[in-house]
């Protein structure tokens, strides 16, 4: 095993990220040792580093005189192009479905839409099943999940893991080696090994799972987590196991301690999308994260990195990125995609950000939510239409609109939310790639109804918000 500043750097990850994943290896490798294993570990700034895994296998089998490496079979396509030279590969059984069973499932399908797959993946491993139907008569209990929610809610809070002399270790390391990328390393919380992961998963079944389902959509200022789990940090690093998460949810179901739309909800999220999104990164090929449907090219605006912004809900989205290394689904596909793509930014721009601000970013999850859902760059593979929106959805789901600098019910003049030009500038310039969209059929009908001069005044605001992004103005 070996930290590699390669690994470390190739974006510039959140400082709450490296300390996860060295402190993370270096107890796995102790509990390896106590097991009766022999391990060879190389910690970051051990003199003869070389600062890669290719390099570090060559010099681990030049030490023990080698013939052969085995591996667990990388999850991205970087790690394995790089590592495959001198590595046999064995599966990797951290998910349900294999590739080559997405593979078979996406053959001759027109379209790739995860309900589909996620269904199958419930009479797989028979989850929330009675016999071959849907315990509750319906495989989706998504309508009932999208309800906003009130500031006086009580809000559980993750369990913390006050950090250990090992942790301590990796803090002190992670300061000075990494202290100039984006985020805040302390207070560090995480926990870093799977005893801890486990005590999490229950604090969140006990705790917060029955109000899960309700309240996933919803954002209010100040509540980094509200009723979600913040378990993927772990479940993606291998310290936790789906099965397992999707049977404690499932068992409180069937004790009366969690209602079904929140436990379906969240085995969705499990074996349903986590499965779905790591079948079409593969199945979709190494160059996915160069697709660019909508041809956007605008650099991200310097706010991603400083949260310096009048827009309310990006700032908060952006601070508590910036503090937490998480934000959770609908923060990052609502505010930060949404604007992204509105705005027109280069979705590899985007996709790098995502990959390095958010603790449970790996390419294999992080690159299909980023190009396929949040930026539609992949022209529909993933989502059947772009999750495109105006100030209005935002003001739906959050209380962020209330505190803001600009109005969210104004279209146009000096105080108009920036997203409601944009949203309608996005779907006009975009027409000949996005009318044909059923799904956008009611918007752009809406937009055809509006007067020229409304249009005009609109397409006027979007290219004065543009024209401030490209001068670096503060918006």
């Amino acid at each position: 095993m070996a930290e590699v500043m390669g690994e470390a750097t190739y974006v510039g990850h959140h400082p709450k990220k490296i300390a996860l994943l060295f402190a993370a290896m270096r107890k796995f490798a102790g509990e390896l040792v106590q097991a009766g294993w022999t391990v060879d570990y190389i910690r970051l700034n051990d003199t003869e580093n070389s600062g890669s895994l290719i390099g570090e296998i060559e010099r681990a089998m030049a030490r023990h005189n080698a013939a052969d490496v085995v591996s667990t079979l990388a999850g991205e396509w970087r790690v394995r192009d790089e590592i495959a030279q001198a590595s046999d590969a064995l599966p990797d059984d951290r998910f349900v479905a294999t590739e080559e069973e997405f593979a078979k499932w996406a053959e001759g399908r027109k379209e790739l839409r995860m309900e589909f797959f996620y269904r199958n993946m419930r009479r797989k491993t028979g989850l929330l099943m009675d016999g071959d139907r849907p315990i509750g008569g319906k495989w989706n209990f998504d309508a009932d999940n999208r309800k906003a929610a009130a500031p006086d809610l009580f809000m559980p809070a993750p369990l913390r893991h006050p950090p250990d002399e090992i942790t301590r270790d990796v803090l002190d390391l992670v300061t000075e080696r990494f202290g100039d990328h984006f985020g805040d390393l302390e207070p560090f919380w995480f926990a870093t090994d799977r005893s801890g992961a486990e005590a999490a998963a229950t604090h969140f079944i006990e705790h917060a799972l029955p109000k899960f389902g309700d309240y996933q959509d919803a954002m209010l200022s100040g509540e980094h987590f509200l009723y979600h789990s913040v378990v993927s940090i772990y479940l993606n690093i291998g310290l936790l196991e789906p099965l397992h998460l999707c049977a404690m949810a499932e068992r409180a179901y069937h004790q009366g301690d969690a209602p079904l739309n929140a436990v379906e909800g969240f085995i969705r999220q499990i074996i349903g999308w986590r499965e779905y999104i790591r079948g079409i990164y593969f199945w979709s090929g190494r160059d996915y994260t160069q697709s660019n449907f909508l041809g956007a090219s605008r650099d991200l605006p310097g706010f991603y990195w400083t949260a310096d912004t009048d827009m309310a809900c990006v700032r908060e989205a952006v601070s508590q990125t910036k503090s937490e290394a998480y934000a959770h689904h609908i923060q990052r596909l609502m505010v930060t995609g949404n604007f992204a793509m509105i705005a027109g930014v280069a979705p590899a721009h985007v996709h790098e950000w995502y990959l390095a601000v958010y603790a449970d970013a790996f390419e294999w999850v992080e690159a299909p939510n980023v190009i396929g859902m949040s930026q539609f760059a992949d022209g529909g593979v993933l989502a059947s239409k772009p999750y495109a929106s105006s100030g209005a959805y935002i003001n739906r789901m959050s209380d962020y609109c209330g505190s803001c600098h600009y109005v969210v019910t104004d279209r146009t003049g000096e105080k108009a939310c920036p997203f409601n030009a944009l949203y309608w500038d996005f779907l006009d310039r975009n027409r000949p790639k996005l009318g044909k969209n059923q799904r956008l059929g009611l918007a752009y009908r809406n937009w055809d109804r509006m007067d020229g001069e409304d249009q005009d005044a609109l397409r006027t605001k979007a290219a004065e918000t543009l024209g401030a992004l490209d001068r670096g103005d503060r918006i």
